[in-house]
Parts: C-alpha cells; structure tokens; sequence
C-alpha cells in the first residue's frame, strides 16, 4: 500500500504526521477495533478540510500519506473520492469540528471498558485519579443506531459542548484536543479510567468516592500549566514508543 500524498508544506505535514502517530499509538496499547474507528484532524492552513483514516486499514498501517481528506459536511475531496471511507466516522468527526473550531483533533474507540462503561446508567463513576481528571468536563451522548443522520450531528454537538469528552452510550468514547498530546493523553485516561472502573466494579463491592471538593480541585489540576507540560512529555515519549514499530507511519 502506497500513496504520494504528502504536502511539501511544513505545517500541513505536521499534521498528518501526527495524526499518523495517534493511530499507532492507539494500536500499541489496543485501543483499536479491526478497521472499525477512527481519528481526525483539522488542517492548519485549510481550516474548512479535515483528515481522517481509510476505512480498509488497521491502525498499525497507517501513516501520514494514507490520510484522507474531507470538507465539514463529511464529504472527501475530489482528490479522495473513490477512498473507502466510514460514513459514520466521516459524518461524527466533520459535525464536531464544524461546530467547534478550536478542535484541532478528535479520537473515537470502541475498546471493552469505553464501551462497558457506556452501558452503565451512572455513567463514568469519580473513583479514580484518571476518571476525576474529567470531572465536570464529560457529556452523555443517547445511542441513535450509526451515527450516519444529519440530524444526529446537532444533537452530537450538543452533548460534546465545552467538554473533554464524551460517551456514547451503548456505543464507546469520543476525546477531543486542541493538538494532538492533548487528544492523545485525554483518550488514554479516560481509557484507563474505564478499565479501572470496571475492575473495580467487578463483585459488586461498596466503593470509596472522594468529596465533591476533592474531585473537582482534581479536575482544576488536570488542566494546570504543569499537566499541560506532562502531557507534553508523555507525547513524546509515546513518539519514542512507537518510532521503530512496523512502517514508518511519518511516510
């Protein structure tokens, strides 16, 4: 598989480079289902196009050149019309960035605790260091079948508002970011968050919940100049996690 779809531009490269990178990424940790989900990313100097995966490939096949581009209606440029495509990922990602542009990145999964947790009427429960870091920033989107409605795309929208992320229920998560460490990291938290939940969860026991004032002071930490740095670093070390594994997803 081999495209010639790399932009000369610094900028646009960046990107689809680290877009790439999230797709391997969420390979090595298994946060992926066969071909099934998807991630995007809105392009700096195109700001109406976004890029999004093939709908043929596994996240460890991806990289930069593989990318496709779409308008905000979800459509694919004429250069990608005849690209397999998932109408429902094109139709999710292009209604969010549409309505929030400050979005630079959008990463939805399908993993067995996201989706798990999408199930549970409580939703995301404030029992973890992990979970808390969503605290006030979370919202709850209602299972409507395939995301493939224009109609679907306003109550979507309305249910990400301001948030860090989102669960689908019956369904799986959806993060968003401003760049793409801070999509990255948000998505292995609220990942972990889950896995922990349901662990701990498992036999029905009684749970310990820290005050409100505790989680919320945890929230107020998590989006600190100092966790904004973290993220920063943990961004790079996942870059160096995934620098030799398989193809060179920056191509």
């Amino acid at each position: 598989m081999t495209w010639n779809n790399l932009p000369t531009d610094q900028t646009n490269l960046t990107t689809r480079q680290e877009l790439a990178a999230i797709f391997r990424i969420l390979a090595h940790f298994r946060m992926t289902d066969l071909i099934h989900t998807h991630a995007s990313a809105r392009l700096k100097d195109r700001e109406d196009l976004l890029l999004i995966n093939r709908y043929n490939l596994l996240f460890d096949e991806v990289t930069a050149s593989s990318l496709i581009e779409i308008d905000e209606s979800g459509v694919p440029t004429s250069q990608y019309a005849d690209a397999e495509i998932n109408d429902a990922g094109c139709n999710i990602h292009s209604a969010i960035h549409e309505a929030l542009p400050h979005v630079g990145f959008v990463i939805h999964t399908h993993t067995k605790a996201g989706a798990a947790v999408s199930a549970q009427r409580h939703g995301l429960l404030p029992i973890s260091q992990q979970a808390m870091m969503f605290h006030g920033a979370i919202g709850y989107h209602e299972f409507e079948g395939f995301v493939l409605s224009k109609e679907e795309r306003v109550s979507l929208v309305r249910d990400v508002a301001d948030n860090k992320a989102v669960i689908l229920r019956n369904h799986g998560l959806i993060v968003v970011g401003e760049n793409a460490a801070e999509a990255m990291n948000r998505v292995y938290n609220l990942e972990r968050a889950c896995e922990i939940q349901i662990a701990a969860l498992a036999g029905n026991p009684e749970l310990v919940v820290p005050p409100e004032a505790i989680q919320a002071r945890l929230g107020t930490q998590a989006v600190s100049p100092k966790q904004i740095h973290i993220e920063k670093m943990a961004w790079n070390a996942c870059l160096r996690l995934i620098k030799n594994e398989g193809s060179d997803y920056r191509s």
